[in-house]
């Protein structure tokens, strides 16, 4: 019997970008040191190019200046002609998660009908986006700098194999989809009325049962989940999230599988 595999065409070129929001130091940080001395991102027969994606919003250590640079990347603005998606990316991040093991690395996939997220990787041939975290915003810090800097090893490994022509075997993955995002409860002034409950601060990625507590008033009234489906939150209680009225996310668990890959040029 033989197995079913994708072959693509070998990748040539990877940009790295640092900065995006230019209050998310580590990947600033990182992107300037590579733009000093970036022999430890370079692989053979791949150019390899960091960029600081918003230089202005870095000058002022804030998430952008004008708009969002991370929602932007979309058809109105740059034109359908020039908007490339890959489908298939369970390979890459199955080798991310048994590269980074015992470090978590979960899969969160935005791909839905009516929510918008225009990500500046969304331009992309081969779009992976990669968020190391949680940290506060302008700040730096020795651990996640370690965890990001590994990631683009690693990613950069895995493209260097793939054009070498290695085989990716099959995998199912484990990922957490879109499902809606939710808002602060808000009194008739558009003012937030309620925090996040204490029992779901810190709790990404983790159940969230029909009955549990996601909201506390100052009066201490508890606002529960409804309906009847269990739910996983992610970015909860995401600083950045405030002015976009998200005050996290509902995703749904799928198991995803992916055939065999590999270049189909060697």
């Amino acid at each position: 019997m033989t197995s079913c595999h994708i072959a693509e065409e070998p990748i040539k070129k990877v940009a790295i970008f640092g900065g995006t929001h230019g209050n998310e130091l580590t990947g600033v940080f990182l992107v300037k040191h590579w733009l000093e001395n970036g022999a430890e991102i370079q692989r053979t027969g791949l150019e390899v190019k960091p960029f600081i994606a918003n230089p202005r919003a870095v000058k002022k250590c804030a998430r952008y200046i004008d708009c969002d640079l991370n929602r932007i990347f979309d058809l109105e603005n740059l034109g359908e002609q020039n908007i490339r998606f890959l489908h298939n990316k369970k390979d890459v991040f199955d080798f991310f998660q048994t590269s980074l093991a015992p470090l978590p690395c979960y899969i969160y996939l935005i791909e839905h009908p009516s929510l918008k997220y225009a990500t500046t990787r969304s331009i992309a041939k081969y779009p992976v986006g990669i968020e190391v975290g949680p940290q506060p915003q302008g700040v730096l810090r020795a651990d996640i700098l370690d965890q990001m800097r590994k990631m683009i090893k690693h990613a950069l490994d895995f493209i260097h194999h793939f054009n070498e022509g290695k085989e990716f075997p099959p995998c199912a993955i484990e990922v957490y989809k879109i499902i809606e995002k939710v808002d602060y409860p808000r009194d008739e002034n558009g003012e937030i009325a309620a925090v996040i409950h204490p029992n779901l601060q810190d709790q990404d990625w983790k159940p969230l049962h029909p009955g549990d507590p996601m909201f506390l008033t100052l009066d201490g009234k508890t606002m529960s989940l409804g309906g009847d489906c269990t739910v996983y939150p992610v970015f909860v209680n995401e600083a950045a999230y405030y002015e976009k009225k998200e005050a996290f996310a509902k995703t749904t668990k799928l198991t995803l599988n992916a055939k065999s890959i590999r270049c189909s040029v060697h």
